[in-house]
């Protein structure tokens, strides 16, 4: 897509490339929650439903044999089912410090959380709004986002760089909502009042009959425009999550709702269109089991632009035109659009309500617990039509509630068998594209990873990338007492404008003895890799496949590149290593820090306590004073209590890099012996002295555990 509404779109077209290799639906199976999977079946049906007794708790104890489940009438057979029942996970806070470490490692390995889509409709939200929805939704973040959650920002107005790709950072989610700025069109009313106004003051001017007076509004075309553009985002957004199955997906539209009239086709020329658009964005989330939350940061005060107005025309009736009939209209259409929109994809609507923080409440209780069923209809035929989707339970006094229905799909199915035909020839190559496209990260090869960047050639950073995975589901093969396998590793980065940047593709024929084969199975396997990446934010991806057992795997990386260059004393990542996690089968494909690491940078940040931990940063001084000066630096690492359990000084000298590119290496080795069982955080920071300069200290923190 040439135009872009928000980087997570750019998934869309990715994942559909891919599916060929995507996974299978979920089997049939009771009790634990459903794996995520990434593949679009064609005849496959989810429904969640969420069940409550008479005081509205909800019901949790249920199995298959209590469901029924039917499409226009006919019963279906439930072909997977399961309960998800997800907690809220919070973040680690050591006591001695304000807010969590953000993680210097991803892992595809964590608890399953809630998928939420936050769409800010800022082409439908008035700028005297823009607070509002700031506050409250950086309250749902802080209060209600768990870190097993994932969410993304996109906004309807196509800003690309101001949202966020799918991720568990907060940091980065309240960024996005931090950039929110509403640019609502002026009101019909206002629009409409101003150019009676001028035509009254017109001698020349024609007759005009009622039902021509809409046509004065100057803002129509536009006003049309932006409502397709936001619909259309919504069906986009609701088709790329289709990929997504063995979950509920929420999607929070945030904004004022859309008051043009498709009612009146005569007076408003993109009225037919614009209702195609509702339609086809409503059958896109039907489809996908993506449940519209509309969220109207209005409340109660409605007509805060009625004190624009200086008065109606005196040859204008009431019966022609009213300011406050006008308004009323507008606000009775843009509630309705959201009502419409929620109520028929399973959501709600919180319209006329201040009570934000008990609206996302609700929707974080219907996204926690339910039960998710799978069918295959009976109906096999693409018409396009609505099917009428119905949940009941056998128990008596409980309620169910689930979505409507869906819209089937229109046209001729698409024939996977030459996608299969494809994947057959290059197994290895298709499972890793489909992993590194997948919309969320997929888990059937556990992986982690982490990444730090340091000064490259410029303007570019090199990215050090190490990424473990599992091995004890390999399938190797055993040849004359050598074990056989083949694993490939890529990666890619997408940066904020949407961009996709393919890194390095690892092939890695592995011959192992029986040995290392077995402490490959116990420990994981490890590569070690880099990437070029010039300075700004990114969501790198890394995609795994193992060839035997057909496993592949995905896990993505929030990562943040400085620009090394610039004034100032700048602060590279911090690559860690431990002796105990170095003995971990490791391949360098490429490593960057060989020669100043002890070890292989590493995943691990749980030790135990005979363990000893490394760690290699640098510090970068740019346009310092000409007087030579001393950098200090340091490292300090703190219990939960906020005890210091470690220190180490050390100082540079500024003549140490002149004329030399680098920067001021820092290495630093610390026994864990002396450490109690426990979270610790280790400050690593670098302060300059240089005269008459007043240079920030840059610094970093990495939360490590013993045990």
């Amino acid at each position: 897509m040439k135009n872009r509404l928000a980087a997570a779109l750019v998934f869309a077209s990715l994942a559909a490339a891919g599916a060929g290799g995507q996974q299978a639906p979920p089997a049939p199976q009771e009790g634990a929650a459903p794996p995520l999977t990434f593949r679009v079946d064609i005849n496959y049906v989810e429904a969640d439903a969420v069940v409550t007794d008479a005081e509205g708790r909800v019901v949790t104890d249920l199995t298959q044999a209590d469901f029924e489940l039917l499409e226009d009438g006919r019963p279906q057979t439930i072909a997977a089912f399961s309960l998800v029942n997800l907690p809220v996970e919070r973040a680690v806070r050591p006591l001695f410090l304000g807010a969590p470490v953000e993680p210097d490692v991803q892992a595809n390995t964590g608890a399953e959380g809630r998928i939420y889509v936050i769409v800010l409709d800022d082409l439908h939200t008035s700028f005297t709004n823009t607070p509002r929805v700031r506050q409250f939704l950086r309250a749902f973040i802080e209060q209600n986002f768990g870190v097993n959650d994932l969410a993304a920002v996109v906004y309807t107005g196509g800003r690309a760089v101001a949202g966020q790709e799918f991720t568990n950072n907060r940091r980065l989610l309240l960024e996005a909502i931090d950039r929110f700025a509403g640019r609502k069109l002026r009101s019909e009313a206002l629009e409409l009042n101003d150019a009676l106004s001028a035509r009254s003051q017109n001698p020349d001017r024609d007759p005009r009959s009622e039902s021509q007076l809409k046509l004065l509004d100057p803002l129509e075309m536009e006003r049309a425009y932006n409502a397709r553009t936001t619909l259309r985002a919504i069906r986009d957004l609701a088709t790329f999550m289709e990929a997504v199955r063995g979950r509920r997906k929420a999607m929070l539209l945030i904004g004022e709702g859309i008051s043009y009239d498709i009612n009146d086709p005569f007076t408003n020329s993109s009225a037919g269109i614009i209702l195609q658009d509702t339609n086809d964005a409503i059958a896109a989330a039907t489809r996908a089991n993506v449940a519209v939350y509309a969220i109207d940061p209005r409340g109660l005060s409605a007509f805060e632009e009625a004190i624009e107005v200086a008065g109606t025309p005196a040859d204008v009736t009431p019966s022609q035109f009213s300011v406050t009939g006008s308004l009323m209209n507008s606000l009775r259409l843009s509630q309705q659009s959201l009502q419409v929109l929620a109520s028929e994809t399973g959501g709600f609507a919180a319209i006329n309500r201040n009570d934000f923080a008990g609206a996302f409440a609700r929707v974080v209780r219907e996204n926690s617990s339910y039960y998710m069923l799978g069918y295959y209809p009976t109906n096999e035929r693409r018409d396009g039509r609505f099917r009428r989707i119905e949940v009941r339970v056998r128990r008596p006094g409980l309620q169910v509630r689930s979505r409507r229905g869906y819209v089937a799909p229109r046209g001729r199915a698409p024939d996977t068998r030459a996608a299969a035909g494809a994947a057959a020839a290059n197994r290895l190559d298709a499972a890793v594209g489909s992993a590194l496209n997948s919309p969320l990260p997929l888990t059937t090869l556990p992986l982690s990873v982490s990444a730090a960047p340091f000064r490259g050639t410029a303007p570019n950073a090199s990215v050090a990338i190490a990424v473990e995975m599992r091995a004890d589901a390999f399938a190797f093969t055993e040849k004359n007492g050598t074990y056989l396998d083949r694993v490939q590793v890529a990666f890619s980065s997408l940066d904020a404008k949407g961009t996709v940047r393919p890194g390095l593709k690892h092939v890695l024929g592995m011959e192992m003895s029986a040995a290392t084969a077995a402490l490959a199975r116990a420990r994981g396997f490890r590569v070690i890799s880099e990437m070029a990446l010039p300075p700004g934010r990114y969501q790198l991806r890394v995609g795994a496949a193992e060839e035997n057992a057909a496993r592949s795997g995905s896990a993505f990386y929030d990562l943040d590149v400085p620009d090394f260059q610039k004034p100032g004393l700048t602060m590279s990542g911090i690559a860690l290593t431990s002796a105990g996690a170095s003995a971990t089968p490791t391949v360098r494909a490429s490593d960057p820090l060989k020669d100043v690491l002890p070890g292989p940078p590493v995943t691990v940040r749980d030790f135990e306590r005979n363990d000893q931990v490394a760690f290699f940063a640098e510090f970068y001084e740019n346009a310092a004073s000409a007087a030579p000066h001393a950098v200090d630096l340091s490292t300090t690492v703190r219990a939960e209590d906020g005890r210091v359990v470690f220190e180490n000084r050390e100082e540079r000298a500024s003549a140490d890099l002149q004329g030399k590119s680098g920067g001021y290496g820092y290495a630093v080795r610390f026994p864990l012996t002396d450490f109690a069982p426990g979270a610790y955080v280790i400050r690593v920071e670098g302060r300059s002295r240089a005269a008459g300069a007043d240079i920030p200290a840059a610094g970093r923190d990495v939360l490590i555990r013993v045990r």
